[in-house]
């Protein structure tokens, strides 16, 4: 008898397990659901969600259509990730792996609801090992100088002086990047920029900047309206 109980009872906890991974929101259930909504829209065409195994090469580099995903819950901010699939706007003033053609501003848009299980999904795509709290967001004369005059980062990337938006076209835009980007991942992109894109004309700033340098710069970007 108490056989037939524990089997029974096994019974009901996996089916209650089943059930609440089907409920969006619980236990992982959400990010499930974003999953489904990825795959079935057909993202993965354009982005990897997995961390290849090996350093594609560049040619292999060049066929990729869109930024890789596989860090998206450390690069990006939950919040903005589903605002941004509800209403898509470039961050790239170029097209992806481009110099030449502009972005054409075609990215899909998903509906509330998608948008914030498929934010949830990204969600999870982190970094392993990525340290936490390194970095916070502080807007300062050190971080601009190093921005500004040191590194000449705006050369390359929008960024909003003032009233205006200034600077180059061939790096994403960092207007708004307070809102977007995860400032840890700022930084560890900064230590490491092979690690998540192997193929860039990002600068190495390595021995060119101190860890310390790459910190404020980090959390000034990360200030960034």
């Amino acid at each position: 008898m108490s056989g037939v109980i524990k089997t029974v009872s096994l019974a009901v906890s996996v089916l209650l397990c089943v059930f609440l991974l089907s409920v969006p929101g619980a236990s992982g259930g959400m990010a499930a659901e974003g999953r489904r909504v990825f795959v079935e829209r057909g993202c993965g065409e354009c982005h990897t969600t997995e961390r290849p195994l090996r350093r594609p090469t560049f040619e292999e580099f060049l066929t990729e259509k869109g930024p890789p995903l596989w860090y998206a819950g450390s690069k990006f901010r939950k919040g903005w990730l589903k605002e941004w699939l509800t209403s898509p706007e470039p961050v790239r003033p170029m097209a992806y792996n481009s110099l030449k053609e502009r972005n054409p501003d075609n990215h899909p848009a998903l509906g509330s609801k998608e948008a914030e299980a498929v934010a949830e999904y990204l969600a999870t795509l982190k970094v392993e090992g990525l340290k936490r709290g390194v970095v916070r967001p502080e807007k300062n004369v050190r971080g601009r100088i190093i921005f500004e005059k040191k590194l000449g980062c705006y050369g390359c990337h929008l960024v909003r002086k003032g009233r205006r938006i200034v600077g180059g076209l061939s790096g994403p835009s960092l207007v708004g990047a307070g809102r977007r980007l995860e400032p840890d991942w700022i930084y560890a992109f900064l230590k490491d920029k092979n690690l998540f894109v192997p193929y860039t004309s990002m600068p190495v700033y390595v021995g060119i900047i101190t860890d310390r340098e790459m910190r404020i710069l980090s959390g000034y970007v990360a200030s960034m309206e």
